[in-house]
């Protein structure tokens, strides 16, 4: 879901800074998977949504993700294995989604140039 884009922006350079300072990514994972849903802006197209802390993914375990629990995916795993298999799988990733489940839809290759350095000027 997206909205208010600004504070979108805003919350994916965040999520940008966080989890390079970090080196860690989490998502909430539960009995039935990660949690995603799907995209608003292109049909057929899931977004697994992520976030820069563990706090913030803490107040997304509510509704359809009740019983997941966050969960930490370290920076390299998360560029080398996730990333690269959601741009296979043609997802899509939900960085920092605020409280309202709104947020951007990012390709998984853009983010993956971001946390690796190689972005293109």
């Amino acid at each position: 879901m997206t909205q208010d884009t600004d504070n979108s922006e805003s919350n994916y350079e965040r999520f940008i800074a966080r989890v390079l300072e970090s080196g860690e990514v989490w998502g909430l994972h539960g009995d039935d998977g990660w949690a995603y849903c799907e995209s608003s802006d292109y049909e057929d197209t899931d977004v697994l949504v992520f976030w820069s802390d563990r706090a913030d993914a803490q107040q997304h375990v509510q509704g359809e993700w009740k019983k997941h629990k966050p969960t930490a995916i370290p920076l390299e795993e998360f560029i080398d294995n996730w990333l690269q298999g959601m741009h296979d799988d043609r997802a899509l990733v939900g960085p920092n989604w605020d409280a309202d489940f709104c947020g951007l839809e990012i390709e998984p290759l853009e983010i993956a140039d971001k946390l690796s350095g190689e972005e293109c000027e």
